[in-house]
């Protein structure tokens, strides 16, 4: 872990800025969000996710978290409304997570962290790839879940059971037949704003779509995240966990609720 950026002492996100200046930007990613200062907003609409579950292709250890990819085809794994315009199409999931149940996710709501944070990264389909969207102002869109201590989720289940395969990073296998759809929460409340990638090149092109509504996970559930190394096959082993960035100044930005 001595090269790039990660979530290490010498490569962690306060050292992210050295690398990538857009790191103080005036649109970066996460935030604190304060419910109470959160503007309702009747012309938010209604999030509509429309996931084909035969399109999941692959699960990977990235080093950095482990994310489930989706086959770029075109429309069968969609997200419209809310607020976003156009169609924006699912490129993969991955999650943030802490070494203890207290802390992990990325985003916190009056200050108080949540053990993990899943992000549904979606890219808008007026542009020609993820990799054009990805630069542009509107160009992504993601989906954030707070996940808190409960029961044990048996839908969380089957991603977590994909985990054995990818202990160390670089390594991918298949995933298949997986309905992301299943790790939503039952009401899709959310609040909204303008932000960025939370990892480097932390690019300001997301739309932000936090949940309101957290799902459930339980202590073992955490625990199998963090049996995943940030590490390759034949280097000292190291755990994943902590991979979060800490909120960042929101540097005047409104955010929206969709409920009162």
């Amino acid at each position: 872990m001595s090269h790039g950026w990660g979530y290490g002492p010498n490569n962690g996100p306060d050292k992210w800025g050295e690398n990538y200046p857009i790191a103080n930007g005036s649109r970066q990613s996460p935030i604190n969000i304060v419910p109470q200062e959160a503007q309702f907003s009747p012309s938010l609409k209604a999030l509509k996710l429309k996931y084909d579950p035969s399109n999941s292709s692959g699960i990977l250890n990235n080093g950095h978290s482990f994310q489930v990819d989706y086959v770029d085809d075109a429309d069968s794994c969609t997200l419209t409304g809310g607020p976003i315009s156009g169609t924006y199409r699912l490129k993969q999931f991955h999650f943030h997570w802490g070494a203890s149940d207290e802390r992990g996710s990325e985003h916190t709501v009056n200050g108080i962290k949540f053990p993990s944070e899943l992000h549904l990264v979606h890219w808008n389909t007026k542009y020609p790839s993820f990799g054009e969207a990805a630069s542009q102002p509107d160009g992504l869109a993601v989906v954030g879940v707070f996940l808190k201590i409960g029961a044990a989720n048996p839908k969380l289940q089957k991603v977590l059971d994909g985990l054995d395969a990818i202990k160390t990073k670089g390594k991918q296998t298949t995933f298949a037949n997986f309905d992301p759809k299943t790790l939503l929460p039952v009401s899709l409340d959310y609040w909204t704003y303008d932000g960025s990638l939370t990892t480097p090149p932390l690019l300001e092109s997301v739309t932000w779509i936090v949940l309101k509504e957290p799902i459930s996970v339980s202590p073992a559930q955490m625990a199998k995240f963090r049996s995943l190394l940030f590490t390759g096959e034949g280097e000292s082993p190291c755990c994943m966990a902590d991979n979060y960035r800490p909120p960042q100044p929101l540097k005047g930005r409104q955010v929206r609720a969709s409920f009162k």
